[in-house]
């Protein structure tokens, strides 16, 4: 091997990594001569992989197909000027704002809340207040007095015990003394939960504040949170097309009756419960914490079992009758479990005002903001009482040109100030002084432009945070393109789709199914008896008078139409009109009376409407790409796609 070849392979190979390096500022293709740069697709190919779940879809040609196919379509939404409605506009703008909330927020003060919040996730506390009604913006001499009241109040609860203070004074007009009972984090406003949780147990807090006056909060005790339960369930609802079919109520109770007699849980759910999602699996549900389920009366039951494999008597909510089993007690979850879950709380809670606050702040200090107001008497001389009614306007001769602040390159004048004046005359009280008044109105006019012109410049400063939203910008477009040309166009082709419906009449087949009886037993002996009298044509009702009694039940049955896949039916069933033999099915033993054998058959169009549709919009979206491919050409740099797959498979 000689030097010079050595060398040949040394730079060949370099070569080849520099390419790979630089493909990224390549044009990987153009549509319509506009250029699509290999590194956006580098970057969602690689964001996406793992959310592939068709496997032909992560091959690197067959991706690209689908992305060239993407940006053919966002060629026509722009042809179409769907970028230009006002829509469109609104919704992008409203989530531009919402996600710079993530990236422009302090994290510091963020993180600190939610680890407060969590902490005091651990704990419920049990309390009653007293609250004295002010308003908000109260005047001085009000917001004094109800002070004063709140205080006298507490000075009294000190002595003659808190009870018999909050139940004299309470009228439910402007004092209210309340039993609050067991709350925890997230329960109550920020304020009250700071004193709640701050305050020792048989202790009365200090007054504090909130948006609904001044209170005073004693603490009665505190516990440990409840954390989660893991529990399974059969549940019977009422089956009003089966004429067979008993009550659910009666249902319930033979089933609970077996449960006493010694059969398993598991079992049971999975021949008799009506929860399809859960019967497969024994009835068993995912974990969940106080509140989270709808039904209050089946989270109380669950919580009120103090034992693994403790099971409940029947009981019924608003979804049917149920019997619960405890599977597991989990206490509260980890914080990093649940850390993102309690970010987005945050976010929305009452706490989130030191979070705006904390950015206000560090907005100021970027774009060097005098701490000190500008000066705002015109303002406050420009005001009158029409404001307080919302029908005050900007004098004639209102001095708009003067500059009041700057943020970075933007110039605010006296005027943007005044419009802003002019549009929250709603949220103004009338009780506070007009010093105040304009001074509250300068500080959130300020806020908001701060925010406005960060959020405004967002996309220049982050590139994760550009790239979200050419996603979202581009995903928008694409849905009111599909909408519009697709989806819509659908629904109103009647004509259409039927005579696709009749073109493809064989793929919208109900597969074969059986009207049948099944009866499932623990004891194949008990079963035996119940295949003669089947054999007999004795209705159902006789035969469970005769096998099963009021304190027990040996044999529950179900009826219907099924296809092979029902839960009653055991694996593999051979369906043929007659009784069958006994099968070991879902830890039972069961037999089946079939009465009649319905053959496949082709779905009606109104029973495969969903499908119908489906599959026509599939058809239709097919035919509109290929008239897309015609109307913008579509060129491939190979070498650049070459270079893209040496990086990917390196």
């Amino acid at each position: 091997m000689t030097l010079r070849y050595l060398f040949s392979l040394f730079l060949a190979v370099f070569m080849l990594s520099l390419n790979a390096q630089s493909v990224e500022k390549d044009v990987l293709f153009t549509v319509n001569n506009e250029p699509v740069y290999a590194s956006e697709f580098l970057r969602v190919y690689n964001k996406n992989l793992d959310l592939v779940q068709d496997e032909s879809q992560k091959d690197i040609d067959e991706y690209l197909k689908l992305f060239t196919n993407y940006k053919l379509k966002l060629q026509e939404a722009k042809a179409l000027g769907l970028q230009d409605k006002t829509s469109y506009i609104r919704e992008l703008s409203s989530y531009k704002k919402q996600l710079a909330k993530n990236y422009i927020s302090d994290s510091k003060v963020t993180d600190a809340l939610v680890k407060e919040a969590y902490d005091r996730m651990l704990y419920e506390v049990n309390a009653n207040h007293i609250l004295v009604k002010v308003d908000e913006n109260a005047s001085p001499q009000d917001t004094l007095l109800a002070f004063n009241k709140i205080t006298n109040l507490r000075n009294r609860t000190l002595k003659e015990g808190f009870d018999k203070v909050r139940v004299e004074v309470h009228n439910g007009k402007t004092i209210f003394g309340e039993e609050l009972g067991y709350f925890g984090g997230f329960k109550m406003v920020y304020k009250f939960e700071n004193a709640a949780f701050n305050t020792n147990v048989g202790e009365v807090s200090e007054p504090f504040r909130t948006r609904f006056g001044y209170h005073i909060v004693n603490v009665i005790d505190k516990r440990e949170a409840r954390g989660e339960r893991t529990v399974a369930h059969i549940m019977v609802i009422e089956n009003k097309n089966d004429s067979l079919a008993e009550k659910p109520e009666v249902r319930i109770q033979d089933i609970y009756k077996k449960l006493n007699q010694g059969e398993t849980f598991e079992a049971l759910a999975k021949q008799f419960s009506d929860d399809k999602n859960s019967a497969p699996n024994g009835g068993m549900l995912k974990a969940f914490s106080g509140g989270q389920l709808r039904a209050k009366e089946f989270e109380d039951v669950a919580f009120g079992l103090k034992k693994v494999d403790e099971v409940s008597k029947p009981f019924k909510t608003d979804y049917g009758w149920h019997i619960v089993k405890l599977h597991k007690i989990s206490p509260v979850p980890s914080f990093e479990t649940i850390r993102l879950e309690l970010v987005e709380k945050v976010k929305r809670d009452s706490r989130s005002k030191l979070i705006d606050e904390a950015l206000f702040k560090k907005l100021k200090t970027k774009y060097t903001i005098e701490p000190k107001e500008p000066y705002l008497v015109y303002f406050v001389s420009i005001l009158n009482d029409d404001y307080f009614k919302r029908t005050w306007k900007l004098p004639a001769d209102f001095n708009g040109r003067e500059t009041l602040v700057k943020i970075g390159e933007k110039t605010f004048s006296n005027n943007d100030f005044g419009v802003y004046l002019t549009n929250t005359q709603r949220n103004a009280s009338s009780i506070e002084p007009l010093e105040t008044l304009v001074s509250k109105k300068y500080d959130s006019f300020l806020n908001e432009s701060l925010v406005t012109y960060q959020e405004d410049h967002l996309e220049e400063e982050n590139e994760d945070y550009a790239h979200i939203v050419s996603e979202y910008r581009d995903g928008l477009l694409l849905f009111d393109l599909m909408e519009t040309t697709i989806w819509n166009t659908a629904k109103t082709d009647s004509v259409e789709i039927e005579s696709f419906y009749s073109a493809h009449k064989a793929n919208y087949m109900l597969p074969e199914r059986v009207d049948a009886i099944v009866a499932a037993s623990t004891k194949p002996k008990t079963l035996k008896k119940v295949a003669k009298l089947l054999v007999q044509d004795m209705p159902i009702d006789r035969i469970k008078s005769l096998v099963n009694s009021n304190d027990k039940v040996d044999v529950i049955f179900t009826s219907g139409i099924m296809d092979a896949n029902h839960q009653a039916l055991p694996d593999n069933f051979k369906f043929e009109k007659g009784v069958s033999k006994i099968y070991k099915h879902n830890d039972a033993n069961v037999l089946v009376k079939v009465n009649k054998v319905l053959p496949s058959t082709k779905k009606t169009f109104d029973e495969a409407k969903g499908a119908v549709m489906s599959d026509y919009q599939n058809f239709k979206e097919e035919a509109w790409i290929n008239d897309l491919k015609s109307k913008y050409k579509i060129e491939i740099n190979d070498n650049v796609l070459k270079a893209v797959k040496s990086k990917l498979k390196g």
